[in-house]
């Protein structure tokens, strides 16, 4: 969860860092800057960010029709990671669909 909230931050701040770099660049090559456009950088990075939420929502992978099984210790102490497995017919009828 912590990567995928560092890779969100990372590309609300991306339009800020192209920004600075830009402006460091011009100042030294003795171009006047005027103010920095924070409103204009903030909807950039937040349209970066919920485009990546956009594609995470399109891309990623669908469950329906499958069931959870939660990760599980066994007997002697391996964990066994959580997983989907497909609905049985059996299962399918006791949820009452054909």
């Amino acid at each position: 969860m912590l990567r995928v909230l560092l890779f969100r931050g990372l590309l609300i701040a991306t339009p800020f860092v192209i920004w600075f770099v830009w402006r460091a660049w011009a100042i030294r090559n003795g171009r006047p800057m005027g103010a920095t456009p924070w409103a204009w950088l903030l909807a950039a990075g937040t349209l970066l960010a919920g485009l990546s939420l956009a594609a995470t929502v399109v891309l990623q992978p669908s469950h329906r029709g499958e069931t959870y099984v939660p990760a599980q210790a066994e007997p002697d102490g391996r964990v066994v990671p959580g997983h989907f497995e497909k609905k049985t017919a059996v299962e399918k009828k006791a949820a009452g669909r054909p």
